[in-house]
């Protein structure tokens, strides 16, 4: 089969179209046809190894010391079980999933074991492969962080970085659970967070976020390019601050938790589970959940996607068609 890999950590162009051994399920695997995957700011930073410092040293012992030790990467998938492993009992040949690799990577290939019992979920009807490989790492992560922080109907939540993956998926789940959003992005970014249900949009471009007398329940860091005091200064006292790219908490952080009650919620990944898969389906086929798709490319233009995404300004998702049909 066909894969991406990469055998040194660097730029973009350490991507390469190889034929490596297709896969073969365990007992309790699938295997994918992977039709869609993504390129992710967790796919480029595993590329480049651009990790805190703090992590270095078990980054390296998880991810290889001199060379990757998992040479695909690709973090997001959708695609058609070819064959279940003779234990399996949720999926069966021709199924059509959508998962995260989160942990094993691997998407960037044309086929992928996956455990049954993971996250890989049937992939909405009402989306494509496209569409649906854009799901597993965004929205997982924004739901997951908005329930940590116990979101309810109601109260009020900023999200910062409203544009991006995270944060689009962010603004519609608030909003579904009942909050009043207020979405910060750049200008050309203001009309499409307004359409994913933002009752308010500050563009950061004109105007400091925090110039203002609104407090929040939630604000939901997830660029990690807002000053913290300045959001300290917006949460409400019990409110919840979450930063999804930030792993370790700074001084002032460390601080904030010490002598206040506001309540800090820093990157981790949502359990390995299918559950929150199964949940986004239910609001993507209700309507309540719409997949915001920045540009399209081809496997073989991965080294150009990867290019793209690292520049940071990217709308929501970037798609690599595994195959052509798939857009």
């Amino acid at each position: 089969m066909k894969a991406i890999v990469y055998t040194r950590y660097g730029p973009p162009d350490v991507l390469k179209v190889k034929h490596v051994e297709k896969p073969i399920p365990k007992e309790n695997e699938i295997l994918v046809k992977v039709k869609a995957t993504t390129v992710t700011v967790a796919d480029i930073r595993a590329r480049k190894f651009s990790v805190p410092p703090a992590f270095w040293l078990p980054a390296r012992i998880t991810l290889g010391l001199r060379q990757p030790k998992k040479g695909i990467l690709g973090m997001e998938l959708a695609g058609e079980v070819e064959l279940v492993g003779k234990n399996v009992t949720r999926f069966k040949k021709g199924d059509q999933v959508f998962a995260a690799s989160l942990t094993g990577f691997g998407a960037y290939a044309e086929y992928k074991c996956l455990e049954e019992d993971g996250p890989v979920a049937i992939k909405p009807s009402n989306l494509t492969y496209g569409e649906a490989a854009a799901i597993p790492i965004g929205a997982r992560t924004a739901l997951y962080f908005l329930r940590k922080a116990g979101i309810k109907s109601g109260q009020s939540v900023l999200v910062y970085g409203a544009s991006g993956s995270v944060g689009s998926y962010a603004v519609q789940i608030a909003k579904y659970f009942g909050a009043n959003v207020t979405g910060v992005c750049s200008t050309t970014n203001l009309a499409l967070v307004k359409s994913l249900g933002a009752d308010k949009v500050i563009d950061y471009t004109a105007e400091d976020f925090s110039n203002t007398d609104q407090l929040y329940d939630v604000i939901f860091e997830a660029v990690n390019k807002s000053s913290f005091l300045a959001c300290m200064k917006l949460l409400k006292n019990n409110g919840t601050y979450i930063n999804v790219t930030e792993p370790l908490p700074s001084v002032q952080m460390l601080w904030t938790k010490l002598t206040s009650s506001k309540k800090l919620l820093l990157s981790r990944n949502p359990p390995e589970t299918p559950e929150a898969l199964n949940f986004l389906k239910e609001l993507v086929e209700m309507g309540k959940l719409k997949v915001v798709i920045d540009k399209y490319y081809s496997f073989d233009e991965i080294v150009e996607a990867h290019k793209y995404v690292e520049k940071g300004h990217k709308k929501g998702n970037v798609v690599i068609n595994v195959e052509n049909d798939n857009n």
